[in-house]
């Protein structure tokens, strides 16, 4: 610093020293120099001179600084963020001891790029164009097509020790679909999100809350506002995520300044999330004062904006949930008096009136009025429900996909069967038909035809599936098949058939067909009950016939002793299965699991019974299996399969375990991928099945890569098990190889990417024992397997 003493002027020097100082009369004869860390320069003014030149050189001074320490003061949106966290279980509505709410939610599907000129280019698609005069250019930036919407009124109640919930749905709108497990899934009980919780589901993924314990190590945050909301101070803040490529949200919050309470918040999740098929996903939520210190639900929505892969032009939809809450009550006895009721059996209770509640009752019970386009969906999804050429082409879809063509009381298909190939039938061509509600409601009777070109052989199937109770009753049926064909199966878990034309081409090369043929008939009877507890009963009568190269001399025998070519088995079976609070999708006889939370178990018991119908083996069978998906979010969810089982008595090998090799190139996690089927038999063993599903792992640190959001995994199988002396004795070294795991378990390793496309999924797999014998090939010890899978 240049200046003179005891006067305003004075400048800086720039980085190189120099200066300029410019007056017309000097205050004083004198300038001085001053410098961190160098001596005070002063220098006497020449008067006499308009203009002057100083080069001056400054000395270091001899005395040090002392040390200076600087202490940052801790962000203020991360000292709120803390108080947020440490006040959660005060304000978090499921720490309450119970509460209840009717909760309305209203659910539409908006169509989204794709304009009428686009939609009438469709062929047929004209008769069809007066829908889009329904269209909406003024709720969003692009304008959408509203097409659906669901209405449902419910009374919901919760209890948090023991944790219970039940849900009484009194009314719902649901056109279109006649389903009673979709009716469930429309209520509060499977949507709420609650934003106190550390992680947020969305879909099949789990996102970090921004107000998580962990938050801090997730999420940057910026205080930006303050605003008066019920008479309470509140504060906004915004948070971002550190990393895009985790599963994190963009957003904010308001927060009640006295009790750290959220009060509303706005979360939508990164574009560069690792989650398919939808480009947006947006969550609103707000809470309202219950009283002095309890904020509670008021309204929720959720937005998913769902788009095909790489294919910005092609049309998509939006799906819209809309939830409000009304005659909250709380920490109330009658509201366990509900939940604990003895008499009340599910969770999800479904009126019978429910959707027969007239238009008059929706007038009153609506939360709040249908807007103009709701009220314009109703009356389109009517119209088209009346076209036929809607319904045909409704129709044709579902046929494409489920392979299945119905004509009235009659359905035909599935169409993959009707063609096959193997060296036993040659040409292998099938039809297959089977009965649809119109016939009978709770009756599926289903028959095929099958000849081959080869053998020159008819083989066909019958069978008859009542449905005795259904829901809201727990699930009871009874099951007969009787069926005169090839058999592919070697056990009971594996799933499928390979009697379809995919195969073809997917079978893996130089590995010879394992075939039997086979006379089965079979019955059975399955109960359920209300805790998830189910029962199997099964009774089976079955000859089994091997062709080559599968043995039979010195292995098989009939009743009286002497060789056959044939097993002639009769069995009962018992199968004990708990899943507790497992979720199904329920079609028109079957149903599809959705799986559960806690872990499922099996128990089967089988007993072979001698000389009933030319029977010649008695024996007795067990196992135990226990599986499930855990989510370890943010480390993705881990898959496991344990299982166990014996075998008592002396028995030919089709009646032991018949470990279950993967013959074909598409990936089976029932299986195992670099094992040949009939290769290893036991009569006791034990395994298990892993699958890590990572996530996006390495794929979100390299550039560009991330953007395809491939995702990683592993998996590792591994099985061990023995024979005993007297089973080894009947079917070892009889011209066939079989091979036992006992002091030698097999164990595979492997790891792959998915999500390629979206679509496939592509697994590299490593056989790591037992070791190979001379005469076989080693290159059969890894193998790439391909696989289309479809998921968020």
């Amino acid at each position: 610093t240049v200046f003179i003493p005891k006067s305003p002027i004075g400048t800086p020097t720039d980085l190189d020293g120099k200066f300029t100082l410019s007056f017309d009369n000097p205050p004083n004869d004198t300038i001085r120099i001053q410098a961190l860390g160098y001596n005070t320069y002063n220098r006497l003014l020449d008067r006499s001179k308009h203009q002057t030149t100083y080069y001056i050189d400054l000395e270091r001074s001899a005395a040090a600084l002392t040390e200076v320490v600087i202490h940052a003061g801790e962000d203020p949106a991360l000292v709120l963020l803390k108080k947020i966290i440490k006040h959660k279980s005060d304000n978090n509505p499921d720490k309450l001891d119970n509460y209840t709410y009717e909760a309305y939610n209203k659910m539409e599907a908006d169509l989204d790029n794709l304009t009428k000129e686009q939609f009438e280019k469709i062929p047929f698609a004209k008769n069809f164009s007066f829908i889009y005069n329904n269209v909406d250019s003024v709720s969003e930036s692009v304008p959408y097509l509203p097409f659906y919407l669901i209405e449902t009124l419910s009374d919901y109640y919760y209890q948090t020790n023991p944790k219970k919930t039940r849900e009484f749905i009194k009314a719902n709108i649901l056109k279109g679909f006649k389903n009673e497990t979709i009716t469930q899934y429309l209520g509060s009980l499977y949507q709420n999100v609650n934003i106190y919780n550390n992680f947020i589901p969305i879909f099949d993924k789990r996102f970090v809350s921004p107000i998580s314990n962990a938050g801090a190590l997730y999420y940057r945050y910026k205080i930006k506002d303050t605003q008066v909301v019920y008479g309470h101070n509140v504060i906004l803040v915004q948070f971002s995520p550190k990393r895009p490529t985790e599963n994190c949200f963009y957003g904010d919050f308001w927060v009640v300044d006295t009790s750290y309470a959220i009060q509303r918040a706005s979360l939508e999740i990164s574009k560069d999330a690792n989650i398919d098929w939808v480009k947006r996903v947006s969550i609103y939520q707000e809470y309202k004062p219950l009283n002095d210190s309890m904020w509670f639900y008021c309204k929720d929505k959720f937005i998913a904006d769902f788009t095909i892969p790489f294919s910005a032009k092609l049309p998509g939809f939006i799906g819209r949930k809309t939830t409000t809450y009304k005659n909250v009550r709380v920490n109330d006895t009658s509201i366990s008096n509900v939940i604990n009721n003895p008499e009340v059996k599910t969770d999800v209770t479904v009126a019978d009136s429910a959707r027969h509640a007239s238009d008059e009752y929706w007038a009153q019970a609506r939360h709040d009025t249908l807007s103009k386009n709701e009220k314009a969906i109703y009356a389109m999804v009517d119209t088209l429900n009346k076209m036929p050429l809607f319904i045909s082409y409704k129709n044709t879809i579902k046929f494409i996909f489920t392979g299945i063509k119905e004509f009235g009381p009659i359905e035909i298909g599935p169409y993959w069967n009707m063609f096959s190939r193997n060296p036993i039938e040659g040409d292998r061509f099938r039809i297959t038909v089977g009965t649809t509600p119109q016939l009978f409601k709770n009756l599926y009777l289903k028959t095929y035809l099958a000849y081959g070109t080869k053998d020159e052989e008819f083989k066909y199937s019958a069978s008859a599936y009542w449905l005795i109770k259904r829901l809201p009753d727990p699930r009871v049926y009874l099951n007969l098949v009787y069926t005169h064909d090839i058999d592919r199966s070697s056990n009971y878990y594996e799933q499928g058939t390979a009697d379809n034309i995919f195969n073809l081409a997917a079978r893996k090369h130089n590995v010879p067909f394992k075939l039997a043929f086979c006379d089965e008939a079979r019955l059975e009877f399955y109960k359920e009950y209300y805790s998830g507890f189910s029962h199997l009963l099964t009774l089976q009568h079955k000859e089994f016939k091997p062709f080559a190269p599968l043995p039979a001399d010195g292995i098989f025998f009939d009743s009286k002793g002497n060789p056959s070519n044939k097993i002639v088995n009769t069995e009962t079976s018992i199968r004990f299965r708990y899943a507790y609070k497992e979720k199904y999708v329920e079609n028109r006889y079957r149903r599809i699991s959705l799986g559960s939370r806690y872990p499922i178990t099996e128990l089967r018991i089988g007993v072979g019974i001698k000389g009933l119908v030319n029977d010649n083996y008695d024996y007795q069978r067990v196992s135990l299996r226990v599986f499930n998906t855990v989510k370890i979010p943010p480390l993705g969810s881990l898959q496991y399969n344990i299982f166990a089982g014996k075998y008592f008595g002396t028995l030919p090998y089709p009646l032991l375990e018949i470990h279950p090799g993967n013959e074909f190139y598409y990936y089976n996690k029932f299986a195992f991928e670099m094992m040949n089927r009939y290769e290893f038999i036991s009569d006791q063993y034990v395994g298990v099945h892993l699958e890590h599903d990572i996530g996006g792992g390495i794929f979100n640190y390299i550039p560009l890569l991330h953007k395809l959001k491939f995702r990683q995994f592993w998996t590792a199988k591994a099985i061990v098990g023995s024979v005993s002396d007297a089973n080894r004795t009947l079917n070892f070294d009889k011209g066939y190889i079989f091979r036992s795991l006992e002091g030698n378990p097999y164990v595979e390793l492997g790891t792959g990417v998915t999500n390629i496309f979206q679509f496939f999924r592509i697994d590299f797999v490593w056989r790591v024992t037992p070791k190979p014998l001379p005469t076989e090939n080693k290159d059969r010890y890894f193998g790439i397997f391909g696989s289309v899978q479809i998921q968020f």
